[in-house]
């Protein structure tokens, strides 16, 4: 289904058009400052302690030998730390994850838990006493491995029900002429962004002060503000540069143990995360086991979905991967059942990561109706085509704009997919196997609300205030191009503030939400800003500010399926002498809204089909079952795509527009992604004739698989 919508008004004419960063310069000069590097007087520095053990109790911990140490101000534990306020639901609709509220008692979850804070003045000092720091343990049992049957999963809702249902499933089922029934399984994946975890606190003029890196600074500052029962405008939260989020830069235990710190010193404290550390406490994909159970007529027409998800979670919080979701909005049927479940296992909590849900579960799905077009003879593409619903297929609801069919053709047509022999192991170059695949992909488009301020000031330029948090995707730049166009000037003249919670309540800087919720809220400032200098001659040197709140606005939208779409192709190489699986092009054509900077927005879709790619073939976390601890937890033994994985990655986008939105944006950072490991798994059945269900695809698995026999069509499993 395509829905045409009326384009954007004639005055805009920045939006739409490739800009260089604003803040590039800075940023590749080295003038832009993070939050680990921004000087302060009598800085002190901690270093958190984590437990080596995966679930227990703290017997004892023997401070006296650390505090003789050189340099070393003070020692923060359960015993001495202060009580905090725990007894509420944060922004996110969910309590705090206990991991972030250190040093409340004296039981251990999980391994890394943070067990003490060491704080010297130097952080090499810190380092040091914090490694020599004792702690005696009473160890207790645990599991930490997810498996598929555990009797204890139970429903979860996070940020979605848990389960969905309508239609007669298992008479469905009976009734289809080709039936699949399969089960997939995605291993545990790390955010591992550039710039790690750190946060400073102090107190100035009987203020809190934190500068941070994160994805939303009213977020973390309404959450402190709780947790140390303070009045929320006595607590500010800065963070102007982020070197990527992902989903992991919320409330996490440094910056609570630093604001103890600070509290107990009266000086700055700034602690930051090592890389080993971020694997226990800035959260993960949780690994998933999914199962898709399809009934098709024998033209591929679905009668029966059925798409159930199992993640782990920690056993202090709550998190829930809603992998089936994706299920929710690309195909109907006519019995339709969906389901997320969880289990609580002795692991630290999982948390938002890049397509939460959509990632893993598209992998599932996309792997699912690529197996039911090989069971039919139907074209991938084709198939797809055939299932696309006019309306939401669990909630019934319209969409506000779905260009699905037209990222499928246009995909086929520029990738040359017409060209494609349908067979496995049929294509070779040399030693390689050559095999195309492919996959639909969806990712919602919601705004929340969010406050905004735009002042012209004397000089004749404006200056924006946004609460906003920039985490790479070039949201600074994206702002300035808005509100220039939103207030009929050059972006030359318009200068972005983002990234101070002193600027009012914002949207995070996730969900992909991000940019349309603050686009919002600054176009709606600077029209009312324009009103108002058409009705005053002259400004007065101080200027004229405008404040907007979009609540009410976006709380009177009419409901609709809101949502980004794309088509993923990939074409891999595999050596199966060497189990060698090499990505040699992929194309993403995407259907996501009013592109607002082609530039950033290619960034975020090559970016995130690049972790697809590291996803399909890569990333893998692994827990020793014996300690509850990762084996290698780093960049050495955590595998990623490098360069040499991405010869010949492109992205591109067809015209679509909300006609809900001011603007007509939806969002990029996050359907990227989505379908992309799928694709490129896709694509190794058909070099090989071999279907991997579980990922990665490792040269260990390739070189386990099976051959292809000769006459077969590729049935085998892997």
């Amino acid at each position: 289904m395509t829905t045409t919508t009326p384009g954007p008004p004639a005055l805009r004419t920045t939006v739409g058009t490739a800009r260089t960063r604003v803040e590039g310069r800075e940023k590749v000069t080295g003038t832009a400052r993070y939050a680990g590097e921004i000087p302060f007087d009598d800085l002190a520095h901690g270093w958190l302690v984590l437990s080596p053990i995966a679930r227990g109790r703290i017997r004892d911990i023997d401070t006296a030998p650390v505090l003789a140490m050189p340099g070393v101000l003070t020692v923060l534990h359960h015993g001495n730390a202060p009580r905090l306020y725990t007894d509420y639901v944060g922004m996110l609709g969910t309590p705090p994850d206990p991991a972030a509220v250190v040093f409340q008692h004296d039981r251990v979850p999980f391994a890394g838990w943070p067990v003490a804070l060491v704080v010297a003045e130097t952080p090499e000092e810190a380092r040091e006493a914090a490694e020599t720091l004792a702690v005696t343990y009473d160890r207790e049992p645990h599991t930490t491995v997810l498996a598929a049957d555990d009797p204890d999963a139970y429903p979860a809702t996070g940020h979605m029900p848990a389960e969905t249902e309508k239609g007669d499933l298992q008479g469905r089922l009976a009734a289809s002429a080709v039936v699949l029934d399969e089960e997939y399984t995605t291993p545990e994946e790390q955010h591992s962004m550039m710039e790690p975890h750190a946060a400073t606190a102090l107190w100035e003029g009987g203020r809190l002060e934190v500068v941070d890196s994160n994805q939303g600074a009213g977020w973390v500052q309404s959450e402190l503000a709780t947790l140390f029962s303070l009045d929320a405008s006595s607590v500010r939260v800065r963070s102007e540069h982020i070197g990527g989020g992902f989903g992991s830069k919320g409330l996490r235990a440094h910056q609570v143990s630093a604001v103890m710190a600070a509290t107990a010193l009266r000086r700055p404290v700034r602690v930051v995360l090592t890389r080993r550390q971020t694997f226990s406490l800035a959260g993960y994909r949780s690994p998933t086991a999914q199962r898709v159970r399809l009934g098709a007529d024998p033209d591929g027409r679905l009668r029966a979905l059925d798409h159930r998800s199992l993640n782990q979670t920690s056993t202090v919080y709550e998190f829930v991967e809603p992998s089936a979701g994706v299920a929710r909005i690309l195909y109907d049927a006519d019995a339709h059942r969906t389901a997320n479940h969880v289990v609580r296992l002795d692991v630290p909590s999982p948390t938002w990561m890049r397509a939460p849900g959509e990632a893993p579960g598209s992998f599932a799905i996309e792997s699912a109706l690529d197996e039911l077009a090989e069971r039919t003879g139907i074209d991938p593409v084709e198939l797809r085509l055939r299932n696309e619903p006019e309306t939401g297929p669990v909630s019934g609801l319209p969409f506000s704009s779905n260009n699905l069919a037209v990222c499928l053709r246009e995909g086929a047509r520029r990738f040359g997919w017409a060209d494609r022999d349908p067979r496995p192991g049929i294509r070779s170059d040399g030693r390689w196997l050559l095999g195309t695949g492919m996959a639909a992909a969806s990712f919602g488009a919601e705004a929340m609300p969010s406050t905004a301020l735009v002042t012209a000031e004397a000089s004749g330029s404006y200056t924006v205030r946004i609460a906003a948090a920039d985490i790479g995707t070039g949201a600074r730049t994206a702002l300035t191009l808005i509100a220039a166009d939103a207030l009929a000037t050059t972006p030359e003249r318009v200068h972005v503030r983002i990234g101070d919670s002193d600027f009012g309540p914002a949207m995070i800087a996730g969900g992909s939400m991000g940019t349309r919720s603050w686009a919002w809220a600054v176009t709606a400032a600077a029209a009312e800003l324009r009103d108002r200098l058409a009705a005053t001659r002259d400004i007065p040197p101080e200027g004229i500010t405008v404040r907007s709140d979009t609540t009410e606005a976006l709380g009177a939208l009419a409901q609709k399926e809101r949502h980004s779409f794309g088509a993923q192709f990939a074409e891999v190489a595999v050596d199966t002498a060497s189990g060698e699986v090499r990505v040699r092009r992929m194309l993403g054509i995407f259907a996501a809204g009013r592109i607002v900077n082609p530039l950033t927005a290619r960034n975020q879709l090559v970016g995130g089909m690049t972790w697809g790619i590291s996803m399909a073939l890569h990333e893998e976390a692994v827990r020793d079952r014996n300690t509850g601890r990762h084996y290698s937890p780093d960049l050495a033994g955590y595998h990623v795509a490098t360069h040499a994985d991405v010869p010949d990655i492109e992205a591109d986008w067809v015209d679509d527009h909300d006609p809900d939105d001011p603007i007509g944006i939806k969002g990029v950072g996050e359907v990227g992604i989505v379908g992309a490991a799928a694709a490129v798994a896709n694509a190794v059945w058909h070099a090989t004739g071999v279907r991997h269900r579980n990922l990665p695809i490792r040269p260990d698995r390739v070189l386990a698989a099976p051959a292809l026999p000769p006459s077969d069509s590729g049935a085998a499993d892997a």
